[in-house]
């Protein structure tokens, strides 16, 4: 029964895969009945998951950079239609735009994903909690963009890119979450 699901769950992949591929190739290349008929081994399985991730979290990286300059933070806000939002309004807006749902407030979008406790897990595209208020306590959320940097809405600058390991936000981090 497992080897059933595994076997299912690897040509869904596969299948998903291809057509992000496809997609973004702009060429049908493969028959896509081909791709289901296909039987997929575990090194197939980790190869789809991973093109079809990084596909993924490089369009989610850059959607957010695309909104640098173009937004402005109110706390408690999401007014995507003046691009007016608070921190978690900006990665809901972004992972939105990229078929992935998340709840708005960073506290929330905290219990999403798979959790990723230290900085050195983090993977491009993985949300970034942090405390910039009282210790310890979820209240600003980002988006990893890879060597230790993240892009966030902030109070101070709006849609920024910042060092997690310097300045200001060395001591913040509190958790990741890869969805």
């Amino acid at each position: 029964m497992q080897t059933m699901k595994k076997n299912r769950l690897a040509k869904s992949l596969v299948g998903i895969s291809l057509s992000l591929s496809l997609l973004t190739s702009g060429s049908m290349l493969l028959n896509p009945q081909s791709a289901h008929a296909a039987s997929a081994t575990s090194t197939d399985v980790t190869t789809a998951y991973s093109a079809a991730s990084s596909a993924v979290t490089t369009k989610v990286v850059r959607t957010a950079e695309s909104y640098i300059g173009r937004v402005k933070y109110k706390f408690g806000i999401r007014d995507t239609q003046h691009l007016i939002l608070d921190c978690s309004a900006f990665t809901q807006l972004v992972f939105k735009q990229n078929g992935i749902t998340i709840p708005w407030g960073s506290r929330a979008q905290a219990s999403v994903g798979t959790r990723v406790s230290s900085k050195n897990k983090l993977s491009k595209g993985d949300l970034v909690m942090f405390s910039v208020g009282t210790p310890g306590k979820i209240n600003h959320v980002g988006i990893y963009i890879g060597n230790g940097k993240f892009i966030s809405n902030t109070k101070s600058s709006g849609v920024i890119i910042n060092d997690m390991n310097t300045g200001y936000w060395k001591n913040r981090f509190i958790t990741g979450r890869h969805l």
